[in-house]
């Protein structure tokens, strides 16, 4: 069992979810139902799948929760380049944003090869 607290791509992905909500509270109101909610229930299966990866009782099912969440990471990534088209967001926010998803992204697929 690992402690998630402690893991570096978890923290990194819990300031991907506050950067993520902080951007989509901008998104028009009538995407309150649409991408906003969207965006922000897929940026907390990445910190959550990570926590629920970490109590499990060997590093296979660790490693199939971290592919769960590199997964939603992926769909993050996707719905903000989305958010970007459709004139959301943008300039420095939208840059930061995508950093920060590559990053978390590139410490998810570190981990699972380790494990």
């Amino acid at each position: 069992m690992h402690n998630f607290k402690e893991l570096r791509v978890w923290k990194e992905s819990m300031e991907l979810a506050k950067l993520v909500y902080t951007i989509s509270a901008k998104f028009p109101a009538d995407e309150k139902y649409g991408l906003k909610s969207q965006v922000n229930r897929a940026v907390v299966s990445v910190a959550s799948n990570i926590a629920e990866g970490a109590g499990r009782g060997s590093n296979k099912e660790f490693a199939q929760f971290l592919k769960v969440a590199l997964g939603s990471a992926f769909e993050v990534e996707t719905q903000m380049i989305l958010a970007d088209v459709f004139g959301f967001v943008g300039g420095e926010d939208n840059k930061k944003l995508m950093q920060q998803v590559s990053d978390v992204q590139k410490m998810l697929n570190g981990l699972i090869n380790k494990l």
